[in-house]
Formats: C-alpha cells, structure tokens, sequence
C-alpha cells in the first residue's frame, strides 16, 4: 500500500524538517481535493484532480492510492469519467494514510 523506499527516499533528500511539512501540505492538499470529490464531482474538473492525486500520492509513496487514481484519470480521459468508482479511489485513500500515519513514527525512530 506504502512504498517505504519512497518515503525514506524523500526523507533523506529533504531532511527530517521539511519532509514533515511535506507531508503536512500534502495531506491539506489531498483532504481538500477529495473533499471536492466526496461533495459533488465536477465531470469537467475528474481528470485534472485526478492527476494531480496521483502526482501527489506519487511523490509521497502512496502507491496504491496512486495507482487507483491512475485507473480512474484514464478513464476520464477516454470520455468514460461517469465509470470511475470514486468510493473505491476515496477509500484507498483513507485506507493509505491509515497505514502511512500508523507506521509512520515506528519506521521514522530506526
């Protein structure tokens, strides 16, 4: 679900200070987003906010989450945005920063 090779990655290229604000800025960003799409989303707006969740979840080693959204940005690219389980994507979410947020401190300290 979490590709930790990423995230360590990060970590090391940025220093402890600022991954931590990396990953606060990436979790507004991303809430704010999928708050979007949980209220109402805009068929015309699906595939950009898609991307830019797989960019995100991308750079951050959410794999799974990213991979989801991958899925449903080709599908609203090829016209068949109506088809993308959103439940599905918004779940993998939730489901990945559950597991990030709980490893997180225990991968951190070693």
């Amino acid at each position: 679900m979490i590709e930790w090779s990423r995230v360590n990655e990060l970590r090391a290229e940025i220093g402890e200070e600022d991954f931590a604000e990396v990953v606060e800025v990436f979790l507004e960003e991303v809430e704010d987003v999928t708050g979007r799409l949980r209220a109402a989303a805009d068929p015309g707006r699906l595939e950009a906010d898609l991307h830019f969740l797989k960019g995100s979840a991308m750079n951050l080693g959410f794999a799974h989450f990213a991979m989801l959204c991958q899925h449903g940005e080709r599908m609203a690219k090829a016209g068949r945005g109506e088809e993308v389980d959103l439940r599905e994507i918004l779940q993998g979410y939730q489901m990945s920063k559950a597991a990030f947020q709980s490893e997180l401190a225990t991968r951190m300290a070693g």
